[in-house]
């Protein structure tokens, strides 16, 4: 199947997509058919902020149509909190678009986690993953959310991390898991690779961005259909 990205939100994330898709589809044994078209990290941060869901899905649609035109027949979004507005897009999309959050909550019920700390956007914190985990429990430092989703959105725009940004992504990992009992930290913002690759965290983290990438490279080579998951 032709996989089709939404990428620029932002960049890095993007790359990471790539590559580890294309690993994945490797390991599976396929080739991987793929495009991706650029959408504007800024105004995705303006919409999202704002809650201008329809605004944002009106980008998108004709982000869609492109790749449908290129041969794609699926999409996905490259950035959890550009799911926001998951249902509105998915409405008007003229591609079946496979979400990246709907798969994590049978994922966290398979892996036995019965509470899993956050971290992402302002968004994503505040909601708990758009209110769509209902097997495993969300854990957030409430009081903290503007300080993380305000250093997480300066890194996904600079494409890079910054050792105080590290710091601060680390820390609130492990006081969710020894404060607030995690038993598992989502890395739920595609960028948050940036900060956490390499790192020896001493608690489990699990990278929502990983388990997006094994079910577009199930849809890739053809071990799944969007048929099956509309089914599921």
């Amino acid at each position: 199947m032709h996989i089709g990205l939404i990428g620029g939100i932002g960049v890095a994330a993007t790359v990471v997509y790539y590559q580890r898709l294309t690993a994945a589809v490797e390991r599976l044994g396929g080739k991987l058919d793929l495009t991706i078209v650029h959408a504007d990290v800024h105004e995705l941060i303006r919409n999202n902020l704002a809650d201008a869901r329809a605004e944002q899905a009106a980008i998108y649609a004709p982000l869609i149509d492109r790749l449908r035109a290129a041969g794609a027949q699926c999409a996905a979004i490259t950035s959890l909190g550009g799911h926001f507005c998951f249902e509105e897009t998915r409405a008007i999309s003229s591609l079946p678009l496979i979400s990246a959050v709907s798969p994590l909550d049978d994922f966290f019920a398979a892996e036995r986690l019965a509470r899993v700390g956050l971290l992402g956007t302002r968004v994503v914190m505040r909601t708990g993953l758009f209110g769509q985990l209902r097997k495993t429990e969300a854990v957030v430092l409430g009081d903290e959310i503007d300080t993380i989703g305000q250093a997480y959105q300066d890194m996904a725009v600079a494409g890079r991390c910054t050792e105080a940004q590290r710091a601060l992504f680390l820390d609130a990992g492990r006081r969710m898991v020894e404060e607030h009992g995690a038993d598992a930290v989502v890395l739920a913002g595609t960028d948050l690779n940036l900060a956490f690759d390499g790192q020896e965290t001493g608690y489990r983290v699990i990278d929502a961005l990983d388990v997006h990438v094994g079910l577009l490279a199930r849809l890739a080579t053809g071990a799944v259909t969007p048929g099956d998951l509309e089914a599921a």
